[in-house]
């Protein structure tokens, strides 16, 4: 690579509207060459298999950067509900899967929660959005080492209905309660000062520059 090309950072996912959120949140901080999956179509799918965000977070990163060959940031994230024992949790992404839709959209997701839900009081409604993060760099053709860790949480509740047209996943039904909206309704500038993501991202940014500036 010239000299004079930025690094690349490879985010472990097809979601673009997760790109954008991370585009977002390293602006200014880092001029590296950010690209997704959807950029190497012969990159594996990774199972996630594992039993907490961090497991399936290094999973992805690991094997994105060994398929790659490029630095690689992979996270892992959901919603924890107290009233349903910490559901969806790591089956967020896939929780209407088998029951409203074998292929289940964000909205098939959030009906089943509110479903899920009926009848539950508002101050039983407490929930939390997570995210994990996980840093690898290749250090061969198969082989490659997790160089940064971290986690990022923001405590909400669930709202009786969806509320607002921001965001993705669970934002419609996630209120903030030190703005008393949800994080659809919040808008892209305030949720990324606030978000599980943005609060994990910015633990793991010292080790994310360090990589890409070596």
């Amino acid at each position: 690579m010239s000299s004079n090309q930025p690094p690349i950072l490879v985010i472990a996912s097809r979601n673009r509207k997760k790109r954008k959120e991370i585009e977002q949140l390293l602006e200014g901080k880092s001029a590296c060459r950010l690209l997704t999956l959807e950029d190497f179509p012969r990159c594996p799918e990774v199972e996630e298999t594992g039993h907490t965000f961090a497991d399936n977070a290094v999973l992805k990163a690991v094997t994105v950067a060994i398929a790659t060959g490029c630095i690689t940031l992979a996270d892992d994230s959901g919603l924890e509900v107290d009233a349903l024992g910490g559901l969806p949790g790591v089956h967020s992404a896939r929780f209407a899967s088998g029951e409203l839709s074998q292929n289940a959209s964000d909205e098939d997701n959030t009906q089943l929660l509110l479903k899920r839900l009926e009848g539950v009081s508002d101050s039983e409604r407490g929930a939390r959005f997570v995210c994990a993060m996980a840093l690898a760099r290749p250090t061969g053709d198969t082989s490659a080492e997790i160089v940064g860790e971290a986690r990022g949480t923001v405590e909400g509740y669930i709202t009786h209905e969806p509320r607002g047209t921001y965001g993705f996943g669970y934002d419609p039904v996630f209120l903030s309660p030190d703005h008393g909206k949800t994080f659809a309704e919040l808008g892209p500038e305030v949720k990324q000062c606030i978000s599980h993501r943005a609060r994990a991202l910015a633990t793991i940014l010292p080790d994310l520059l360090e990589q890409l500036q070596e």
